[in-house]
């Protein structure tokens, strides 16, 4: 069983190469930020962005949905069910809860922590009771156990609460905070499912709370995706070998990375916004208003009813103005049994891109 005596270790971790790498990745987060707060409505960012952070996140455990199913499923329609788009909508769900929790105190606590997993996995069994969890590889071996004890678990999980929140303790960069913070969550391994999906979600809004970022968006799933035999090797290196320099390293480069990332990301969106605002103004004059530019972008896939909602127009008018929409290029009108909904496969292209960074 892992056992660490302290936390946060007492080794030196701020070498000057994870000092250097601390300042890249500092400064592709101040980028990020300064990006994103150059969208007119920031908030469009969160109903887009956070569903590909879920996405991803969520393909880590094996959840896999494509991005056609995740859009269907937000549009409620009645008889059509996707159960693992279902449950990255509890994903995105959950780190939207987790942004105003934090947003709000202005602390990352440990019944913020247990309202996240509640979301994610739609129970309240909170830190487990019941011993016998282990990890094991895909040979069924088990290659980790973590503490057993409800007290031990409850304990770890009140000292973790302490480092997040208490700046005192420690005087160590955010970001390498970060990177100590995800290892010991996820060898405390407090709940029964949903560790993983609610670590990732617990780096972003660490972020948040020392305003590195004004929104969960930074795209670092897409990272640990792409690169998971390494994030999952690494964090067993510090548990048999206390090596911590390697781990905070590789989460330092995601940092960089996956924020290189998402500026590209959110550029393209801003500039993608203008073509539709210019195209719209310029051909539907009567119709154009901020709000049904940002319905467009809030939801790939809208329907009559989100008009309606977001402009606040009846259904005649939401129909008229979608049905225009779909005239000039901008949608593309489809149908489920009685149902219609429109695509903004420009948006959806966008996303489908491939940003990774060599």
């Amino acid at each position: 069983m892992w056992n660490i005596a302290e936390f946060p270790p007492k080794i030196d971790i701020e070498t000057k190469d994870v000092l250097k790498m601390v300042n890249k990745a500092r400064t592709a987060l101040a980028e990020l930020k300064g990006v994103a707060e150059s969208i007119p409505n920031q908030y469009l960012l969160l109903n887009t962005l956070v569903l590909q952070e879920a996405k991803d996140s969520s393909a880590i455990e094996n959840i896999i949905t494509t991005h056609d199913e995740l859009f269907k499923a937000e549009l409620n329609i009645e008889g059509v069910q996707f159960l693992a788009a279902k449950e990255v909508q509890n994903y995105a769900i959950a780190l939207k809860r987790g942004y105003e929790l934090v947003k709000e105190s202005t602390l990352l606590t440990n019944r913020t922590i247990l309202e996240i997993q509640e979301n994610l996995e739609r129970n309240k069994a909170g830190f487990r009771k019941v011993s016998g969890t282990s990890l094991k590889n895909n040979f069924g071996q088990v290659v980790y156990e973590p503490p057993q004890k409800n007290d031990e678990i409850v304990s770890l999980m009140n000292s973790l609460e302490r480092f997040i929140n208490d700046d005192e303790i420690s005087d160590l960069d955010d970001l390498i905070k970060m990177a100590l913070i995800h290892f010991q969550f996820e060898s405390i391994h407090p709940f029964y499912d949903g560790n993983g999906r609610t670590g990732r979600i617990m780096n972003v809004l660490y972020l948040q709370k020392q305003r590195l970022i004004n929104l969960p968006i930074l795209y670092l799933s897409r990272y640990i995706n792409q690169n998971k035999s390494d994030y999952y090797r690494l964090i067993q290196n510090v548990r048999d070998h206390e090596n911590w320099i390697d781990w905070v390293k590789f989460m330092l480069i995601a940092i960089e990375k996956t924020s290189i990332q998402s500026i590209s990301i959110v550029k393209d969106l801003r500039q993608l916004m203008q073509v539709y605002k210019e195209k719209i103004r310029t051909e539907l004059p009567k119709i154009y208003s901020q709000d049904l530019l940002n319905n467009l972008f809030k939801h790939p896939y809208t329907k009559i009813e989100f008009i309606q909602e977001d402009l606040q127009v009846g259904r005649i008018t939401a129909t008229k103005y979608l049905d225009q929409l779909v005239q000039i290029g901008l949608l593309t009108k489809y149908k489920i049994g009685k149902n219609n909904y429109y695509v903004n496969h420009t948006l959806i292209t966008l996303f489908s891109q491939d940003y990774t960074i060599q």
